[in-house]
C-alpha cells in the first residue's frame, strides 16, 4: 500500500511553486512645491505616478514620473520646482515701499510722503503666474484751492502762480498796506489736509504817548499816539548810566518796548589809600572827579598779616552803592604822607 501512495505526493509536491511576497509603497515623498495627480494611501510594485509643480513654482529640467519597485521604494526624480518671481516694480515717486522679497505670494507695501495722496492699491501681491495683483501706485500731491486774503493786505507768492489749484508746499508771504499792521503769521502755505494755513489780520496798531523815566529824558516828549515801529530815544542826567536800550519801539500788541532805566554812579567812599580802576592805579586824591559808572569794577587793597603781602579786592557800584569790603583798614594820615611805601597797595603781593 506504501508504494501506491506516494506518486500522488511527488505530484503535489512537483505542482508546488514558492511565492514571494511583495512589498508596496506609501505616498511618495515631495519636494518644495511640488504635488501629484491623485493620492492613494499605498501604491503596488511598478505604480508610476508623475510629479507636477503647485501654482507658483516653475519646473526644472529632470523626470516626473517616478515608479514603487518591489523593495517599497520610490524611484529617483530630478524634477525641482523654483518659485515663480514677479518683476521689481520701479520706485514710488513722494512714497516709500516696504517689502521683503518679490516671488510668489510676497507682498510690497506703499505709503506717501506728507503732502502726497495714494492713488491705486496700499498692497500688491505677486501671484502664482508672476504677475503683480494690481499695477503700482502713484502719490499725488495735496491740492488747495486759491489762498485766502486778509483784508487791506496781499501775498507775495514764493513762485509764479498759474491756475487756481495749488499743490502742497506752495506758499508765500503776506504783507499789509501801510499803516496797517500784520498781526499772525507772515508766512502762508498749502497743508497737508488741502487747507491753506490761518491767514494773518490787518490792523491799526498804536501807542499810547511815551512816559519819562526818572533821572532821565526822552528825545521826543510828543504828546501824541505813535504808530506800528515808531520809536523814541532816551537819555540820562549826569553822573547817570543807561541801563537798558537807547531806543523803544511800539510793538504790534500796541505796547511800548522794555523802558531803560537809568542807574547812578558812585563815590569811592575812602579818604586815604590806592585803588586800582580800569587796569590803572590812583591814589585817592589824584581820582577826580571821584566818580565811577553803574555796574564798574574798582578795587581796593587789603593786607595779609600772616604772609605780610597785600592783596585787591574788587566791589562793583550798583545804583549809587559802593560797598567797600571790610578787609581794607584805612591808614591814618602820618603813615599815609611818611610810610606809604608801607602800604598794601605798595608792597609785595600775595
Amino acid at each position: 500500500m506504501a508504494p501506491s501512495l506516494s506518486l500522488p505526493l511527488l505530484c503535489l509536491l512537483a505542482l508546488y511553486t514558492p511565492v514571494t511576497t511583495k512589498k508596496e509603497c506609501g505616498r511618495p515623498p515631495l519636494g518644495d512645491g511640488m504635488e501629484l495627480e491623485g493620492l492613494q494611501r499605498v501604491y503596488s510594485p511598478g505604480d508610476e505616478v508623475v510629479l507636477l509643480c503647485k501654482r507658483g513654482y516653475t519646473p526644472t529640467s529632470g523626470s516626473r514620473t517616478i515608479s514603487c519597485n518591489a523593495s517599497g521604494d520610490w524611484t529617483k526624480s530630478r524634477l525641482t520646482c523654483s518659485t515663480k518671481s514677479c518683476s521689481l516694480p520701479e520706485a514710488l515717486g513722494h512714497g516709500d515701499m516696504e517689502f521683503v522679497d518679490i516671488v510668489y505670494q510676497s507682498v510690497i507695501n506703499y505709503t506717501c510722503h506728507e503732502g502726497y495722496t495714494l492713488q491705486g492699491a496700499s498692497t500688491i501681491e505677486c501671484l502664482y503666474d508672476g504677475q503683480w495683483s494690481d499695477p503700482p501706485p502713484t502719490c499725488t500731491p495735496v491740492t488747495c484751492g486759491l489762498p485766502p486774503i486778509p483784508k487791506y493786505g496781499k501775498m507775495v507768492y514764493d513762485r509764479k502762480l498759474t491756475g487756481e489749484t495749488i499743490v502742497f508746499g506752495f506758499g508765500g508771504t503776506y504783507e499789509c498796506f501801510p499803516p496797517l499792521v500784520l498781526i499772525g503769521s507772515e508766512r502762508g502755505s498749502c497743508s497737508t489736509d488741502g487747507n491753506w494755513t490761518e491767514p494773518p489780520e490787518c490792523k491799526l496798531v498804536t501807542c499810547s504817548a511815551p512816559t519819562g523815566i526818572n533821572n532821565g529824558y526822552m528825545t521826543n516828549t510828543d504828546k501824541r499816539e505813535y504808530g506800528f515801529k515808531e520809536t523814541v530815544k532816551y537819555g540820562c542826567n549826569v553822573d547817570y548810566v543807561l541801563d537798558g536800550p537807547v531806543e523803544v519801539e511800539c510793538l504790534k500788541t500796541g505796547d511800548w518796548s522794555k523802558e531803560p532805566v537809568c542807574r547812578a554812579s558812585c563815590k569811592v567812599g575812602i579818604k586815604r589809600g590806592r585803588i586800582l580802576y580800569n587796569g590803572n592805579k590812583f591814589w585817592i586824591g589824584d581820582f577826580e572827579p571821584n566818580r565811577i559808572s553803574h555796574a564798574d569794577v574798582v578795587s581796593v587793597y587789603c593786607m595779609n598779616k600772616e604772609k605780610k603781602c597785600g592783596y585787591a579786592v574788587s566791589t562793583q557800584c550798583i545804583n549809587g552803592k559802593l560797598n567797600i569790603p571790610e578787609c581794607f583798614e584805612e591808614p591814618s594820615a602820618i603813615p599815609y604822607q611818611l610810610k606809604y611805601g608801607s602800604l598794601p597797595s605798595e608792597i609785595a603781593q600775595c
